[in-house]
């Protein structure tokens, strides 16, 4: 195998931006934000919008994160 080549695997935590769930786990993603996990070790942080504990697969039930369709969040970003 060829030196160098292959991204860095990491633990990093996910977490579920809707319902603050998060999750530790391995990955060749990497992100500038940390936070503390339980272990006291600190890891990179990905914020999904979706995981296991939002999706309605998963949880059996729909869950609406967000009121307003893209139209809306469109308009007040820009505040139009």
């Amino acid at each position: 195998m060829k030196a160098d080549i292959h991204p860095k695997y990491q633990k990093v935590v996910f977490k579920d931006t809707s319902t603050g769930f998060m999750f530790l786990t391995g990955s060749t993603k990497g992100s500038a934000e940390t936070v503390e996990w339980e272990d006291g070790n600190t890891y990179p942080v990905i914020n999904v919008e979706v995981s296991s504990d939002s999706h309605p697969f998963y949880t059996g039930k729909q869950k609406f994160a967000d009121a307003g369709g893209r139209v809306d969040r469109f308009k007040k970003k820009y505040n139009l």
